[in-house]
């Protein structure tokens, strides 16, 4: 299997994108990743949460809700992303992004060595589909997660996972994906019973 470099490439360029300004919007994210497919747009979103940005109060819920529309356009079979402009004017600012990006860049290199084309049939259009639809489930849960600090991260990992899956069309860790999307559909609602 040929090494391939995904993961990092992704982080790396919102490092790049945090040192072109002084803040990066939801807007400038999409266009940066939008040529990979909507595999990065699923799995960007859902780290910056589980990185340190995701204890920003509401930032788990902006990316979710970014994570829901990209995930609807999925269902419905669209080639294009579209963004609204309120959500894609959302910013954090560039000293954010360097700091999470930095954190996450082992793991990204991690992931990289680690994952690849294995069972593509598993990250095709129907199983695409099953995931967004996982992934749409999830996201429901995160603003109310949000009321316990980091709980978000339970859901997005699992959505993390997905969207790296599509990515890199990698059926082994679609399967994982969905199996930890189920782990934290049930971790999450008892958590969310137990408030």
């Amino acid at each position: 299997m040929a090494e391939m470099h995904e993961a990092t490439d992704m982080v790396e360029e919102m490092q790049d994108l945090g040192e072109q300004s002084d803040e990066v919007s939801v807007r400038d994210m999409v266009e940066a990743l939008g040529h990979r497919g909507f595999g990065p747009l699923i799995f960007v979103p859902a780290l910056v949460v589980v990185s340190p940005l995701g204890g920003i109060p509401g930032l788990p819920s902006l990316m979710a809700l970014v994570i829901v529309l990209i995930a609807a356009q999925i269902l419905v079979g669209r080639d294009h992303f579209w963004l609204p402009d309120w959500i894609g004017c959302r910013a954090v600012s560039d000293d954010k992004v360097d700091k999470a990006t930095r954190k996450i860049h082992a793991a990204a290199e991690w992931l990289d060595r680690h994952v690849g084309e294995r069972l593509p049939r598993f990250t095709g259009k129907v199983a695409q589909m099953v995931g967004a639809l996982a992934v749409i489930v999830l996201c429901i849960m995160v603003p109310p997660l949000e009321f316990l600090p980091f709980a978000a991260v339970i859901p997005m990992l699992a959505i993390a996972i997905i969207g790296l899956a599509v990515t890199v069309r990698d059926g082994v860790l679609m399967l994982v994906g969905l199996t930890a999307a189920v782990a934290a559909l049930i971790g999450g609602l008892y958590m969310l019973i137990s408030m």
